[in-house]
């Protein structure tokens, strides 16, 4: 990564970046409240650049997942993020949630990738897909 913030294409992000993305870094998860106020947790974050989505596993009673449901049809405008120093990524989007099983088979495959653990069964998981819309950072 650059050593000034940037912004880029998340369908198409440099090798740096990219990188930092597979390293293994808990990161935030920012939604927003029915009254707009925004709510931010810790989550597991995988990146898919070639589907220009970023996936969240939870489960479909928390309250990241109310949030983006009020938002409705259109989905909820959200922010993923993760720190390390002074090196940060961002991306952000439009939420979903998705509670198909073979979508949740995909981003369960992903988190084990990237965080080197297999999640355990949940029956009420579902996975919050991020439809990206911009990607920052700084290195």
């Amino acid at each position: 990564m650059a050593t000034t913030t940037y912004a880029l294409d998340p369908g198409a992000p440099d090798a740096p970046y990219l990188g930092f993305w597979r390293e293994r870094h808990l990161c935030t998860l920012t939604t927003l409240r029915p009254d707009g106020t925004p709510h931010v947790v810790p989550v597991g974050v995988t990146y898919d650049p070639q589907a220009r989505l970023a996936r969240v596993i939870t489960n479909k009673t928390s309250a990241k997942v109310a949030h983006v449901l009020a938002a409705g049809p259109q989905g909820a405008p959200v922010a993923v993020c993760q720190v390390d120093g002074r090196r940060w990524a961002t991306l952000e989007g439009r939420a979903f949630v998705r509670a198909d099983p073979e979508r949740i088979s995909e981003a369960e495959r992903q988190y084990t990738e990237r965080y080197e653990r297999t999640p355990g069964p949940n029956p009420s998981r579902v996975v919050i897909e991020i439809e990206l819309t911009r990607a920052l950072g700084r290195g």
